[in-house]
C-alpha cells in the first residue's frame, strides 16, 4: 500500500530546492577563468528545470535555447541509486539517479536538487515495485480447487501457449524459406 501523504507531498515537488542553486554556484566560483562560461548554463538549468511525478512516471525538462525532456515510466526503471558528494551532504542535496534497460550503463534520469531525496527514492521503489508486481490477470483459487491444481492449470496454460507460439514461429521461418527460394 502507498502511503498517501508521502505520494500527495512528492507528486507536488515541481521545481529544484534554492539549496541546488547554491551548488551551482559553489561548482563555478571553483574554477574562476571559467566562471563566465560555466555560470550561464547553470543558471538556465536551474531556472527552467521542471519535475512532474504522476501516476505513470516521472517528467524532467530543462533549457530555453535547448530544450531537453526526459520521460521515464515506472515500469522501465531498474534501479535507483543515490549519490552525493560533499558540498551536496552540506547542503542537504542528494542526486537520483533512474537507471532503465536502456542497454547505456549510465543513469536515464539524474534528478537533482530534491531536499526530501530519501522519500523520494523510497516513492520511486514504491512505484517500480508496485508496476512489476502488478498481474492484469490475478490466480482465483476457491476452496473447492486446491492451490497444487491451480498451479497446475497455470503451468499447463503456459506450456500450451508456448507449444502454440512455437509452431506459429516454425510455420513463419517456413514461409519465409519458401519466399527467399
Amino acid at each position: 500500500m502507498h502511503d498517501s501523504s508521502r505520494d500527495a507531498r512528492i507528486q507536488a515537488i515541481t521545481r529544484p530546492d534554492k539549496a541546488l542553486w547554491k551548488y551551482y554556484l559553489l561548482g563555478a566560483i571553483a574554477i574562476p577563468p571559467a566562471f563566465p562560461f560555466v555560470i550561464l548554463p547553470m543558471y538556465f538549468r536551474y531556472h527552467t528545470m521542471r519535475y512532474k511525478f504522476t501516476d505513470d512516471g516521472i517528467s524532467m525538462s530543462w533549457g530555453i535555447l535547448f530544450r531537453r525532456e526526459i520521460i521515464v515510466n515506472y515500469a522501465r526503471i531498474q534501479d535507483i541509486h543515490l549519490r552525493s558528494n560533499f558540498v551536496e551532504r552540506w547542503l542537504g542535496l542528494a542526486r537520483i539517479l533512474v537507471q532503465t534497460a536502456s542497454g547505456n550503463s549510465s543513469a536515464e534520469m539524474t534528478i537533482e536538487g530534491i531536499k526530501e531525496f530519501e522519500e523520494l527514492r523510497d516513492f520511486l521503489y514504491a512505484r517500480m515495485r508496485g508496476v512489476k508486481d502488478h498481474h492484469p490477470h490475478p490466480i482465483i483459487t476457491s476452496a473447492i480447487v486446491p492451490p497444487s491444481a491451480a498451479l497446475t492449470n497455470d503451468h499447463d496454460a503456459l506450456t500450451a501457449a508456448l507449444r502454440e507460439a512455437t509452431s506459429e514461429l516454425r510455420a513463419l521461418r517456413v514461409a519465409l524459406d519458401k519466399k527467399q527460394s
